[in-house]
């Protein structure tokens, strides 16, 4: 969730050099935040990148993109040829040619993406063909589905298929679900079943950038990643989804406290499958002067030494990053679930 996310946000990016002491491992991004987001300057990518030698980040979301009624695409509230967006497009092209994956992050809290792909077929092919044309435009690297809206399963496999289709084996598609809808009766805003899902199209996907934030699931411990694995996730599927600023939401975790926990996940599951971070202008400790210091911080704190490395997603939202203010409501996905 680096994210490099514009408010889910975000960028992602996969083959990454990371540090001598680890082996090299893709990890995930997820960006899930819609919020008011106010930056007065660019926010650069490319210290993400500065030390070639160890590069912090394996994935970085762009977001959130939308498709609209026209139909047609917005990254956030423009169409991503504006020239507001030039910039980000430049970044995310250096990141790829230092071996970092972006990827576009679509949907998020603000609705209509994902049922108006859910239609019939017809219906399909016409907000389809929009979000295709901008993933082959910006050479976007694969697709973070975020559904925060009833969808059914077989719409979401349906769109799974045809972005293999079009893009290849290599596209890296991943999902966000809050954490909770990875355990057996937890909440859920997608409408379809996660668990269904892996078991018919788990092939296809990645990874599930786990929202552990907003009350839908708590990353101040082990438990509720545990608990994820308990009911059958494989912890290389499942990524830390965590706020890297408590101004950005709630379920921020103090960095000293969030160490333990990454040891201690680290430890029991040699195949953890990561962090994602929401989002990345203002990442502590550096916050908006230094923000790609999250990214090296978890990476050092998810790497056991000679173990495999656990590496970060990013999520940037594109507007934060070209320095607008970027308005978005509260929604559901911010409501704590009912027990």
């Amino acid at each position: 969730m680096l994210f490099c996310k514009v408010s889910q946000w975000m960028t992602r990016i996969m083959p990454l050099l990371v540090p001598a002491v680890c082996a090299k491992k893709t990890a995930t991004a997820a960006v899930n935040d819609h919020r008011v987001v106010v930056a007065t300057e660019h926010v650069s990518l490319l210290p993400l990148i500065s030390d070639k030698s160890n590069i912090p980040v394996t994935h970085v979301l762009i977001a959130a993109i939308h498709i609209t009624d026209d139909p047609g695409v917005h990254l956030n509230n423009y169409p991503p040829e504006n020239s507001l967006f030039d910039q980000v497009w430049s970044d995310a092209a250096q990141l790829q040619a230092a071996g970092v994956t972006v990827m576009g992050m679509l949907g998020g809290a603000a609705a209509g993406s994902y049922s108006r792909l859910d239609g019939d077929a017809a219906s399909f092919e016409k907000y389809y063909k929009p979000l295709h044309d901008m993933i082959g435009t910006y050479n976007l690297q694969g697709l973070d589905l975020d559904v925060e809206e009833s969808m059914s399963l077989s719409g979401i496999i349906r769109l799974i298929d045809r972005l293999k289709k079009d893009f290849g084996a290599s596209f890296t598609i991943s999902l966000a679900p809050v954490a909770a809808a990875l355990t057996e009766g937890g909440g859920n805003l997608s409408g379809f079943s996660y668990f269904d899902l892996e078991k018919q199209r788990g092939s296809s996907i990645s990874f599930y950038n786990g929202q552990f934030y907003y009350g839908w699931g708590d990353a101040s411990s082990a438990s509720d990643y545990e608990s994820i694995l308990d009911d059958g996730f494989a912890a290389n599927k499942v990524v830390l989804g965590l706020v890297t600023n408590p101004s950005n939401g709630g379920g921020f975790v103090a960095l000293d406290k969030q160490a333990t926990v990454l040891q201690e996940l680290t430890s029991e599951n040699p195949t953890f499958g990561g962090v994602a971070g929401w989002e990345y202008f203002n990442s502590v400790p550096g916050g908006e002067s230094a923000p790609n210091q999250w990214a090296t911080w978890m990476a050092q704190h998810a790497c056991k030494i000679g173990s495999i490395l656990k590496v970060t997603t990013i999520c940037i939202s594109a507007e934060a990053h070209q320095g607008l203010t970027l308005s978005r409501p509260f929604h559901r996905h911010y409501q704590k679930p009912s027990t």
